[in-house]
């Protein structure tokens, strides 16, 4: 009787490569990565596969190579157009202890005239509020396609879509979070895709030593992006605590430490109540904690167009008192 030898499937000596035990683990290069994520993008590689894949890199934690790699094989098969962005925008965490202070910014950057493209990936996390919930509130223009984001933005220089639009494989994978019971490194990936190739991307990585990674990454794919770690991962600078930069910019690193803007930390809500952020723009409501928020957000978002320090919290400023109050 001949046996035939079941042939090995292409995409299991990337499990292998990051599963071989604790001697024979070790990280992917970057063309590892890249072909790697090639394989998912197109959809060859079995669920199984996936899943293991996936929980074996957030367990491993992903590297600056292999997140560069994984951005190439994206880039490789981005259909987006030329579209004139000068903020790429990532939304992808949700708030639970502050409201989104951070859309506010946004909207106040966009009447200035700055186009900004925000992109999430839908409320997978009980719990949290995300941009995606409040952009009706907000009358942030909520795009299907790349063709809704060009009119959105020569008219309103805003656009927010969703990462299922533009990259439903991607989607899929995050929306495996209720399923695997973590988050997987494709919350992390999706912060640096910049698929618009924007002037400067913002990012902003909750977890310590991440910045550091993700920053050198842009830095292999000769991007212009500035690191954070975020209040509750979302791009927004927390005015109560210290904030470290984490810039890349023609191929060079460089950082910048942002002092606290409170000498005291404020008191956080009971309670998030999204009618407050319409209450705060139309200057109806204070709210201490949230305008010094929007106030460093907006700066930080200005640095990245090239702006010093106080140049850009002067700037700030000068558009929030100026911003278009009707919503």
């Amino acid at each position: 009787m001949n046996l035939v030898t079941p042939t090995e499937h292409p995409f299991a000596q990337f499990v292998r490569i990051l599963g071989k035990g604790k001697r024979g683990a070790r990280n992917m290069t970057r063309e590892e990565a890249c072909e790697a994520m090639g394989m998912l993008l197109d959809g060859n590689v079995e669920d199984t596969q996936l899943g293991a894949f996936l929980m074996l890199l957030r367990h491993k934690e992903e590297n600056a190579e292999e997140l560069a790699g994984f951005t190439e094989a994206f880039r490789q098969r981005n259909q987006a157009p030329r579209i004139e962005v000068d903020l790429d925008w990532p939304s992808y965490a949700g708030k639970k202890r502050h409201l989104p202070w951070y859309l506010l910014a946004a909207k106040a950057l966009a009447d200035s005239g700055i186009r900004i493209v925000l992109h999430g990936g839908g409320a997978h996390t009980a719990g949290r509020m995300y941009s995606e919930q409040l952009l009706d509130l907000l009358d942030i223009p909520l795009c299907r396609d790349w063709d809704q984001v060009a009119g959105a933005l020569d008219e309103r220089h805003l656009a927010f879509i969703p990462l299922g639009a533009w990259a439903p494989q991607l989607q899929r994978m995050i929306d495996l979070r209720n399923t695997l019971g973590l988050r997987s490194p494709i919350h992390s990936l999706a912060r640096i895709l910049n698929p618009l190739n924007a002037r400067c991307g913002l990012q902003s990585i909750f977890h310590p030593g991440y910045q550091a990674e993700h920053r050198e990454a842009s830095r292999l794919l000769s991007d212009h992006a500035i690191v954070i770690k975020g209040e509750g991962g979302e791009i927004e600078v927390n005015p109560d605590t210290a904030c470290h930069l984490y810039g890349t910019h023609d191929g060079q690193s460089w950082d910048e430490e942002w002092p606290a803007l409170s000498p005291l930390r404020h008191v956080k809500p009971e309670s998030l109540d999204p009618g407050h952020l319409v209450a705060v723009w139309h200057g109806k409501s204070g709210d201490d904690y949230g305008l010094l928020a929007i106030r460093s957000t907006m700066a930080l978002a200005l640095r990245g167009m090239g702006m010093k320090r106080a140049e850009a919290f002067e700037e700030a400023d000068r558009i929030w008192a100026e911003r278009k109050i009707s919503i």
